[in-house]
């Protein structure tokens, strides 16, 4: 900055302009509020259908997010026009008092930053000289803060500017500094990624951690470092620190290399979700540089697909950079998919990535890209999107989706496993659970039961991949695609029992005719449609795997405990939705039932120990609903375990709960099996005979309690005679029709 032009400053424009914004700041907060209040409000209570559900809705809160956006930006811009404002205020006062104050000394502006400091004729001409030198150090460390000042607010203004191509950024920072500080952490930390991987240090390679850290969704910060480091560069620095070679030799650098993975993916997908021209350059890049090999010594000299994909494991990417650099990956993938030739786990390759799982080396890059589309659930709904729209239902081949089609039917996958995994586990079918889980539920699949409380996420485009899945695995084909993809049933049970109100639904008719929309709505627009006889099947095959049984049924039970709060005895109409909500749990829960015992019966043999052992474990998932979270509409049942992960999202017949609910999710569990684990080195053992008896006996629990209170509603169930209905939905579909209807179990 030239010394008059700071001297002779004047801020009588800039000062208009704060007022500006600031006034447009303000307006835009009225606005900004009226659309979340008024706008989006309104849609979200509309009873829409048709086009204006699947459309209008989006739209209107798309339009309601742009106005928030727009107000955070212009908040933003105001907040860092008045911190520069002011620092350079002073900056002028410091230096107009300084210069003022001096005496024989003459400071002249020369120009392109220059000046000079002459001092006066005097009798001590070294003095004088001594004098000047001091003068110009102050005076160029007044110039020196008021140019970073000044340029650092006129970059961070850039980037917020550029951060999105349309629309506005939701970038937002307090002042000046606070920008500032981000984008000079970002500089400093990508000059560490262009150094050799092997000369960085340890103390190096912490500090990077940290900044990471600590910065990791910070928008400027992510785009800085992503764009100054470079994509190959960042991929190669990866390898070059994860080499499993290197951490052999030392352990704390595998620490730190583990901390890297998870703080660099994060980062560089909080880059990805700017749209500014430089980040649209450098996702165009490292899409290009996937399917070929780095040129590097280390980690075998990975593809970029390698490496990438164990990167994104964590952080939430842009949906369309994840869709682009799935095209690539599965083209590639789909061209080499050979048997014994995989061009990716192999006794060659040694080059371990993934610090994560002791059943996933991270050779396989399918796996850390399916991980990614686990968290970031619009882009694996894109990724899995149903051919030519959504929600019309799905009953032929060629209206799956080919990346769907080849990862559940076509594609060799192979274990990952380290030497102290399980080589029987597949971790990269794990991971295509996890992303399916997202497509369907529409949350990152290891949410967790706070966020859930958001409420339902589903959509007719959740909806089109669900109705893919449940035709693939209610095929013909679907329990034999189960039990050769083990590690996806508790992801298929997750998304059976995220969608039990549709399926009800679909049980509900005769035939193809005459569901039950009455006591079954639509929770959502563009509600998913499986057929009758599809429904049937999904849940034949979903009942055959105790994971999967677990977790629909007990899904279906807490959905069917709402629909009966939500029908209280208090009227015939309701009274007659009671009726169906449970005839059609008890269709539902004897198809489970009567799959689970017949692929118990066929895996093991029929009355042994261990088929009583596995009906047992099936009969425990009553306990599922003690602390079970309820909002929003929706209901989170924690699984057994205690990771987030281990949830499953149940629909709810109403956003608010009754006593039926409360009582379930009150810790009251079975006390039949309860008593027969007391012995925690017994399981329990169920005949089938008994398994049977506990579900029908559950469904009995659920008629009396209906009834208990209601003298109408226990004549009405007399003289219609609803125990012989619960009964035969219960065993007539379940234990004897599933016979001929359903899908027979996976014999080997």
């Amino acid at each position: 900055m030239d010394l008059d032009a700071l001297r002779h400053l004047n801020f009588s424009q800039l000062d208009d302009a704060i007022d500006d914004w600031d006034q447009m700041t303000r307006g835009l907060k009225t606005v900004a509020d009226n659309a979340e209040k008024n706008l989006k409000g309104k849609a979200d209570r509309a009873n829409w259908t048709g086009y204006n559900a699947a459309v209008t809705r989006e739209f209107v809160d798309k339009t309601s997010g742009e106005f928030s956006d727009a107000h955070t930006q212009a908040d933003t811009v105001t907040k860092i026009l008045k911190d520069t404002r002011g620092e350079l205020g002073t900056y002028k006062t410091q230096l107009n008092t300084l210069i003022d104050s001096t005496t024989n000394m003459t400071v002249v502006d020369t120009g392109n930053g220059s000046f000079n400091v002459i001092p006066n004729p005097t009798t001590d001409p070294a003095g004088a000289k001594t004098n000047a030198a001091s003068l110009r150090d102050q005076i160029e460390g007044i110039l020196k803060k008021a140019s970073e000042s000044d340029t650092t607010a006129a970059k961070a203004l850039r980037l917020i500017v550029d951060h999105a191509e349309y629309g506005f950024s939701d970038a937002s920072y307090k002042d000046r500094d606070s920008a500032a500080a981000a984008i000079k952490a970002a500089e400093e930390a990508a000059k560490t990624l262009r150094k050799d991987p092997h000369d960085v240090t340890n103390t190096e390679l912490s500090s990077l951690d940290s900044t990471l850290a600590k910065y990791k969704n910070d928008p400027l910060f992510a785009e800085q470092f992503a764009v100054d480091a470079g994509p190959k560069k960042i991929m190669t620095f990866y390898a070059g620190i994860a080499d499993p070679y290197r951490m052999h030799y030392d352990p704390e650098r595998g620490a730190l290399a583990k901390k890297l993975q998870k703080n660099l993916g994060i980062t560089l997908g909080t880059a990805t979700l700017s749209d500014s021209a430089n980040m649209r350059g450098w996702e165009k890049q490292m899409v290009s540089l996937g399917s070929g090999e780095l040129g590097t010594d280390d980690a075998n000299n990975p593809r970029g697909f390698a490496v990438m994909s164990n990167l994104m494991r964590f952080g939430d990417y842009d949906d369309q950079f994840l869709n682009d650099y799935g095209d690539k990956l599965y083209a590639f993938d789909k061209e080499h998919n050979v048997k014994g030739l995989s061009p990716w786990v192999d006794n060659w390759n040694q080059g371990d990535l993934n610090f994560w799982g002791k059943d996933d080396r991270g050779r396989d890059p399918m796996t850390g890209f399916l991980e990614a589309l686990g968290h970031n659930p619009d882009a694996s709904t894109q990724f899995f999107e149903q051919p030519d729209g959504s929600g019309a239902g799905v009953d032929k081949d060629s209206e799956i989706n080919d990346h769907l089609k080849y990862l559940t039917k076509d594609r060799i996958w192979l274990s990952d496993a380290t030497l102290d995994g399980n080589d029987k586990v597949v971790a990269g079918r794990d991971s295509l659970g996890h992303a399916l889980e997202a497509a369907t539920i529409g949350y990152p699949y290891d949410a967790d039961a706070k966020a859930m409380q958001a409420g339902d996420h589903r959509t007719a485009a959740t909806a089109g991949v669900m109705e893919q899945v449940a035709y693939l695995y209610g095929s013909k084909g679907g329990p034999d695609m189960l039990h050769a993809q083990p590690e996806l049933a508790d992801s298929l049970g997750k998304m059976g029992g995220a969608y039990i109100d549709d399926l009800d639904y679909n049980l509900s008719g005769v035939g193809e005719s005459a569901m039950d929309g009455g006591t079954f709505p639509p929770k959502y627009p563009g509600r998913a449609h499986f057929t009758n006889e599809g429904a049937i099947n999904f849940l034949s095959v979903l009942g055959q795997d105790e994971n999967s049984h677990r977790a629909v049924t007990a899904a279906q039970h807490l959905y069917a405990l709402s629909a009966l709060d939500a029908y209280p005895p208090t009227t015939d109409a309701n009274i007659g939705h009671a009726h169906d909500v449970l005839t059609t749990e008890a269709q539902a829960r004897g198809i489970l039932d009567n799959s689970r015992v017949q692929q118990a019966e066929a895996t093991y043999k029929a009355g042994s120990e261990e088929a009583n052992k596995s009906l047992g474990r099936s009969a425990d998932w009553i306990k599922l609903g003690a602390g079970a979270v309820v909002g929003g509409g929706i209901a989170a049942i924690p699984l057994p375990g205690s990771t987030a992960a281990a949830l499953v999202v149940a629909p709810l017949a109403a956003d608010t709960v009754g006593e039926a609910v409360n009582t379930f999710i009150g810790h009251q569990v079975d006390k039949g099996v309860d008593a027969a684990e007391k012995d925690p080195t017994q399981q329990a053992q169920v005949t089938s005979s008994e398994f049977y008896k506990k579900g029908v006996n559950q469904l009995g629990s659920e008629y009396a309690s209906y009834i208990e209170d209601s003298p109408k509603a226990k004549d009405i169930g007399n003289q219609q005679d609803w125990n012989e209905d619960i009964n035969n939905a219960y065993y007539g579909t379940g234990s004897q029709e599933n016979d001929y209807r359903g899908l027979a179990p996976h014999k080997d």
